[in-house]
């Protein structure tokens, strides 16, 4: 990834499906792709994220510096609304333990 917005991005997309179906090996594994971005190629710690009606917020420390940007709900939940309005299109591959 080439920016930290970028990784960012792709993880709260992932993440937020993920949240919804803990159960799904494929969103588990690629979140596991994306923690280790943006915490091993950006450096990215303390992420906390916020939301409201319209956003989600993320702060986070990135070497010595605390920083924050925002995502439109809307951009974010995209993966998620397609996963919910045609399911039988997005099987969901349980983790096998």
């Amino acid at each position: 990834m080439r920016s930290a917005q970028d990784a960012l991005y792709n993880w709260l997309s992932i993440k937020v499906v993920y949240d919804a179906r803990p159960e799904d090996s494929a969103a588990r594994e690629t979140l596991d792709l994306f923690d280790d971005i943006i915490t091993n190629e950006h450096k990215l710690t303390n992420i906390e994220i916020t939301t409201d009606e319209s956003m989600y917020y993320v702060s986070y420390v990135q070497g010595d510096e605390t920083k924050k940007t925002r995502f439109p709900r809307e951009l974010i939940e995209v993966m998620l609304d397609q996963i919910n309005e045609q399911p039988e299109r997005y099987a969901n591959y349980p983790i096998e333990e």
